[in-house]
């Protein structure tokens, strides 16, 4: 594997730690900021909604720029809005730093994946896409964890120094040690908007939102969960999700293998229908004991992120023109798809019990699955036109 993808995954990680890591010091910012619980967690969702909103709008405005620089001038924005977090007091200027973190981490997730697609031969294009998601992976979940360890024993300002000290030296490696990248064609607004009447690109943006969708459904409700069926002490929680992330981070390793190996198209068929087969597994390995139920919990955590490689290989394959655009959209989907998720969640968990969050989680899975099957059996448009080209000649004989 070229080291420069390496490189582009530890920046990814450092981009991705920011999102959820609020989530484990809610409680130091609303007591420092003398707010509720409730309005520092609207910290998590300013950064997801600008994320997911934010993120194809500045991938198609800068997309005549050279991607080494955007990245870098990118890496200095998320750094700066780090610091602004770290270092005001004021609700409405640490809601505008989310925010602007979040945009800028929209990009660099993006470019991260299309470059590291660039590094590589064709035959390793998965497993560069799926190093990328590891990193994406592993930030996600190792997030909340990481920021109440270091919140608790420093204070909630220090995880965003440290994370604007680890930005800096993702910058410098990436200053040193990748190379200048030229832009890709650029896409007119209006064709953009017109790829998405294409009934292939639309249903395989709608797989990554339907899986997160329910993932998010349990995972945004595994402590309780957990808890619930297994009263367990507060330090094998902690071992419960450091295991959930170790699954998470190799999932998106194995993910790009599974890819690659197998070809995209048998890879997304399989890892949806397995995956919403885990939930159902997770349900029924939890009414037996807690050892049988752990490692169906990792599987399940496992194959959450191993679709990602395969799905961005996908789009690239249906759009190879609009690659950056397209991969933009589905990290956007996929924080609607956490939203959506830990919306449907609540929901469940509040007006019946939480026990019901697995069925109901892999029930939505099993749509992404439908919807995959629905997606990988339409013709694509370059498909349409060989089979016109190819008929043509056939007719004038």
């Amino acid at each position: 594997m070229n080291f420069r993808v390496y490189i582009l995954a530890i920046a990814a990680f450092v981009v991705g730690m920011v999102e959820l890591l609020v989530g484990g010091i809610l409680n130091l910012i609303a007591e420092d900021l003398n707010i509720s619980v409730s309005a520092a967690g609207q910290f998590i969702t300013i950064f997801s909604v600008a994320f997911a909103v934010t993120g194809p709008i500045l991938i198609n405005l800068t997309a005549r720029m050279e991607r080494k620089k955007l990245y870098l001038y990118m890496l200095a924005v998320f750094f700066i809005s780090n610091v602004i977090v770290a270092l005001t007091s004021s609700y409405a200027a640490i809601v505008a730093a989310r925010a602007l973190s979040a945009m800028s981490g929209s990009v660099i997730v993006v470019l991260s994946v299309s470059m590291a697609a660039a590094l590589v031969p064709a035959s390793h294009k998965g497993r560069a896409i799926g190093m990328i998601y590891m990193g994406i992976s592993g930030s996600l979940v190792l997030g909340v964890p990481v920021g109440m360890m270091i919140g608790n024993a420093f204070g909630w300002r220090t995880p965003f120094l440290v994370i604007a000290a680890l930005t800096l030296v993702s910058m410098g490696g990436v200053a040193l040690f990748t190379n200048r990248m030229a832009p890709g064609p650029v896409v007119p607004l209006r064709q953009l908007l017109s790829s998405l009447k294409n009934s292939k690109i639309i249903t395989a943006q709608l797989i990554a939102l339907l899986m997160l969708t329910g993932h998010l459904t349990l995972y945004g409700y595994l402590q309780p969960f957990v808890d619930t069926t297994f009263q367990v002490t507060p330090d094998v929680m902690s071992a419960v999700y450091f295991l959930f992330g170790l699954a998470a981070v190799f999932g998106g390793g194995a993910g790009g293998w599974i890819s690659d190996r197998f070809g995209t198209k048998r890879a997304i068929l399989v890892i949806t229908a397995c995956f919403s087969a885990s939930m159902f597994l997770v349900l029924l390995t939890s009414q037996v004991s807690f050892w049988v139920f752990l490692p169906f919990m990792m599987l399940w955590s496992g194959l959450s992120w191993s679709i990602s490689p395969a799905m961005q290989t996908y789009l690239l394959e249906l759009a190879p023109d609009q690659a950056e655009t397209q991969f933009s959209l589905n990290s956007s989907m996929t924080h609607l798809g956490i939203a959506a998720g830990s919306v449907i969640g609540g929901a469940v968990m509040e007006n019946s019990s939480v026990s019901n969050n697995p069925w109901v989680g892999g029930l939505i899975a099993a749509l992404a699955f439908g919807t995959a099957a629905f997606s990988l059996s339409r013709k694509s448009r370059s498909d349409v036109q060989k089979e016109i080209a190819a008929a043509v000649p056939a007719e004038q004989v």
